[in-house]
């Protein structure tokens, strides 16, 4: 990927950016006519005025923002959301309110963070047997605590 990605912002919104140097994510904002109060337990689908075209090998991950995850209880539903490199629809998020008490979002705010990362695509071989490991078929929580 030659690290530049083709994007239209038709927000009034700056496009996002790294906040720090080594930052992985960078913060996606909502574009909304008006407020959106977001009662405990409801989800919402929320847009940002963007449209990326990535090229083929490569996904974005949305991702909750922390901050808002710990204060508020707000985080994105299906995290991390996938868009596709064949995706050309507007990035929408997609956020819960898990707290008690209703959250307001106003246009320009900071919802969720995007990561560009490349990917593999697979093709099953199909198998009698698996190598065996020391783990084996053991799963959740076979561990301990």
């Amino acid at each position: 990927m030659s690290n530049s990605v083709k994007v239209i912002n038709r927000s009034n919104n700056p496009l996002p950016v790294y906040e720090t140097e080594l930052s992985a994510g960078m913060d996606l904002r909502a574009f909304i006519p008006e407020n959106v109060s977001i009662k405990p337990l409801q989800r919402i689908l929320i847009p940002t005025g963007l449209f990326i075209e990535l090229e083929k090998g490569y996904e974005a991950q949305i991702r909750p923002r922390s901050g808002l995850a710990l204060k508020h209880g707000i985080t994105v539903l299906n995290s991390p959301g996938t868009i596709d490199a064949d995706y050309r629809g507007e990035v929408k998020i997609l956020l819960i309110n898990l707290s008690d008490a209703e959250f307001l979002v106003s246009n320009g705010d900071r919802i969720a963070q995007m990561i560009v990362s490349k990917h593999e695509q697979i093709t099953w071989e199909d198998a009698k047997i698996l190598t065996e490991t020391a783990r084996g078929a053991g799963g959740y929580g076979h561990t301990g605590v």
